[in-house]
């Protein structure tokens, strides 16, 4: 985001008039202290970036390599708009206990961090922890994206390139340890956050020479942000790789896996390389993170249908908790409704949304996931399909979605550490309906767009098109 640097022209002559010749060689000063060999701005950055910020809050469950059902800040978020709005939405979350949130250090709401080396703008990074402080959440950091300085960019707050090629730019190899080291200044920031997400999508880190996944360059910067980590705070948990887990047709894609495939298509073997990579040369990890779509990559093929695509993400879940035995497993974005070219996902009504989502969602925990975050679409302002509440720009705004209620009960009902259970499903219900039970509540999803009578549990009941029901046991 831009910022206004030096007074040219006009402009400076008409500031001399009114202030001064000696109030403009104090600005002259400052404009010149701000602005380092080489002419990159400065204006308004620190250099106590490692500085505590606010008032750190230890969370119950926040020592933990789990976090459960939460959601990750985007673009448009609930720190700002009305006042009123805002409150709306952190008093709600904070009332349903505080779902766990996931915010980048750079971009997706957050400003450049260090503009230029050794100089930090966290303002928009306080300004999302104090939101997540507030509404009671155990906050989660996503170690992404670099400064453009660190990828071959020009340095200073008024040179950050926010198109998304640059954003999705990797750090040169010889910044591998400098963002090592602004990982570890923003832990120092935030000493109550102790989850730390390295990466995102392997953004940047793509092997053209070989056609494939940049592996190496991967796990080389997250095993010294991992160590960085580590050093800061031994009580610091770090996961990765954040893979995305793309599958694609079997029928048309030569990289189709032999070994991990189904009815949803087959994983792309260069992904499952990628993975077993990291995993076997990684210098830690305290959690394993992917993400993924129920979808094929390339044609957005939902394989055989809507619902029954979702059954990617148990397989997928149940061969990653295979490479990473006893490491818990985490959902850093899942998605089920392909996007259209804008990247909105809007074809649906909300009902058959939130039905899908509910199935999704079954799918990761039986795939033995204990941790995952929707990623929230917010808008600043107008409809928003799939967002958990409405637009924060207007007072009447913030209030609660269809797939906010979904999200927060689920995270309330199958946190970490839930013991799932068999229920009894009619014979012919079996193909209508998701289930996920524990010792006290049944999720109940009808896959149909009309209205069904249902028998779950020993106990019928009838189910309206596309309708998510629970059930006490």
């Amino acid at each position: 985001m831009g910022r206004q640097g030096w007074i040219t022209g006009a402009g400076w002559w008409r500031l001399t008039a009114l202030l001064g010749v000696g109030a403009v060689a104090v600005a002259l000063l400052v404009a010149l202290l701000s602005t380092p060999p080489g002419g990159a701005s400065t204006e308004g950055t620190t250099r106590d970036g490692d500085a505590v910020h606010g008032t750190p809050v230890h969370r119950p469950g926040a020592d933990k390599p789990y976090v459960g059902w939460g959601f990750t800040h985007t673009q448009f978020s609930a720190d700002v708009g009305s006042a009123t709005a805002t409150d709306r939405v952190r008093k709600r979350l904070a009332k349903d206990g505080g779902l766990p949130q996931n915010q980048a250090i750079m971009g997706w709401g957050a400003d450049n961090p260090e503009p230029v080396k050794g100089h930090y703008d966290f303002e928009a990074l306080d300004r999302r922890i104090d939101f997540i402080r507030a509404s009671g959440g155990i906050p989660v950091i996503t170690l992404c994206c670099a400064p453009d300085w660190m990828k071959g960019g020009r340095p200073g707050v008024d040179n950050t390139d926010w198109s998304q090629s640059a954003l999705e730019t990797a750090p040169l190899p010889e910044h591998y340890k400098d963002f090592a080291a602004l990982s570890a200044t923003v832990a120092k920031r935030y000493p109550d956050v102790r989850h730390f997400i390295v990466w995102n999508e392997f953004k940047g880190f793509w092997n053209d020479a070989e056609g494939r996944w940049d592996y190496e360059g991967y796990t080389k910067l997250y095993n010294l942000v991992y160590t960085a980590l580590k050093k800061v705070n031994p009580k610091n948990m770090v996961g990765g790789p954040y893979l995305v887990m793309d599958s694609v047709d079997p029928q048309k894609d030569a990289n189709a896996s032999t070994a991990l495939r189904g009815p949803w298509g087959a994983m792309d073997q260069r992904v499952l390389d990628a993975f077993a990579y990291w995993n076997r040369h990684k210098a830690g990890a305290d959690f394993v993170v992917v993400d993924g779509s129920s979808y094929t990559t390339k044609d957005d093929e939902l394989l055989p249908d809507e619902f029954a695509a979702t059954d990617k993400f148990t397989a997928v879940g149940r061969w990653v908790r295979q490479q990473t035995p006893g490491l818990p497993l985490w959902w850093a974005e899942y998605y089920v409704e392909p996007a259209d070219r804008n990247d909105d996902r809007k074809r649906w009504s909300e009902p058959h949304r939130v039905a899908v989502q509910a199935a999704g969602l079954i799918a990761i925990a039986k795939g033995g996931a204990t941790s995952g975050f929707y990623w929230n679409p917010q808008k600043r302002k107008g409809d928003c399909p799939g967002c958990l509440w409405t637009p924060t720009e207007s007072s009447d705004g913030g209030r609660e979605l269809p797939l906010y209620g979904l999200l927060s009960r689920f995270h309330r009902e199958f946190p970490p550490g839930t013991a799932y259970r068999t229920v009894s499903v009619a014979p012919d219900d079996v193909p209508n309906v998701r289930v996920l039970a524990s010792d006290r509540t049944v999720l109940v999803v009808n896959t149909l767009d009309r209205p069904i009578s249902a028998k779950v549990d020993g106990r019928r009941f009838d189910m309206k098109a596309y309708e998510v029901k629970w059930l006490r046991r």
